[in-house]
């Protein structure tokens, strides 16, 4: 954790000044510390150089899970492809010299892929996941002069409003119990002038086909390691299917999707261990998360309006993409 954080968290339950407290520094970091409340004397501790808002186990473990298990999966630094870099930039719409010297927020960093991609354009991230994966964000990326990992919850951020030229949220809010009131809390950290860019599963009719839903009744309620041990028997047997499937002219993009494995081979110029890789890391995503609810794009879009925010772009990127400016200050 670096000092400078100290200026822009907040205690998340009454907004409150922190205090810095018992800290224990090597270099320019803190790895330990208690921040405590100053109104309310809540005590939220910093290890290992992360600040903790929130009690590792909740509806986000499975991510913890996943992450841990993955931790260097999508990053660029380690596929040695631009998949994190090019969504980044293509859904922000901001070219890479806009990241310099900007303040920027990554909600549900994961194990850090976009975080990675935006510190190596020179700006200044926090980088916040509710769950464990911010274990694996900080082994990846840290300790680093601009960047502080934080676990903390997106409906009670820990930080003072309007401290962020960009806050994203990508491939998180769907996964959250109540995604609009995820997404209200979003546009109150950005700085007037400012960007907010999300995106979501899109509402579809073709979603009640699609293997995952069917599925995911039954296996979001199994345990992490028994999950993981049946998508490794799926990903045995059934990515063959879909790679065959895959392969077929014309039709073979769309076929894959019958078989509920995650099969990227199409996407993106991966390597056969590579491929296998990604399909037993997205196949867990896919089976494993308490909360999915895709939206449509007229309800995003109502929501960017609805938090104060102009210049509202909503589009299709496979998923639904919205992003827009911070013109005046929400309600």
């Amino acid at each position: 954790m670096n000092r400078s954080l100290i200026d822009i968290v907040c205690c998340p339950d009454c907004g409150g000044i922190l205090e810095l407290r018992e800290p224990l520094v090597e270099g320019d970091e803190i790895v330990s510390a208690q921040l405590v409340c100053t109104a309310e004397l809540n005590k939220f501790p910093v290890i290992d150089g992360i600040p903790h808002f929130v009690p590792s186990g909740n509806y986000a473990s499975s991510f913890g899970f996943q992450w841990n298990q993955y931790r260097k999966t999508q990053l660029d630094s380690h596929t040695g492809i631009s998949t994190s870099r090019e969504r980044l930039l293509g859904f922000t719409g901001l070219p890479p010299d806009d990241f310099l010297g900007k303040s920027v927020l990554d909600i549900g960093c994961g194990a850090g892929r976009f975080a990675e991609v935006a510190l190596s354009l020179g700006a200044r991230v926090v980088a916040l996941d509710y769950s464990t994966a911010v274990d694996a964000c900080r082994q990846n990326l840290g300790p680093h002069p601009l960047l502080d990992v934080v676990q903390g919850d997106i409906y009670r951020l820990p930080f003072r409003p309007g401290n962020f030229d960009l806050v994203y949220c990508l491939g998180v809010l769907q996964h959250t119990p109540d995604v609009r009131k995820a997404f209200m809390s979003l546009p109150r950290q950005v700085r007037l002038g400012g960007r907010l860019t999300v995106d979501v599963y899109p509402k579809l009719i073709l979603n009640y086909i699609w293997p995952k839903y069917w599925l995911r009744p039954i296996t979001k309620r199994m345990s992490h390691d028994r999950l993981f041990h049946l998508v490794c028997w799926m990903v045995k047997y059934l990515l063959p299917v879909s790679l065959r499937l895959g392969r077929i002219p014309l039709v073979g993009r769309k076929l894959r999707y019958a078989i509920p494995v995650a099969n990227h081979e199409p996407d993106w110029p991966l390597t056969p261990e590579q491929v296998r890789e990604w399909a037993l890391l997205n196949t867990y995503d896919m089976l494993a998360p308490l909360h999915d609810h895709p939206q449509s794009a007229e309800t995003l879009k109502r929501w960017f309006e609805e938090a104060g925010m102009g210049n509202v772009e909503v589009f299709r990127a496979g998923i639904y993409v919205g992003r827009a400016v911070k013109t005046r200050d929400s309600e």
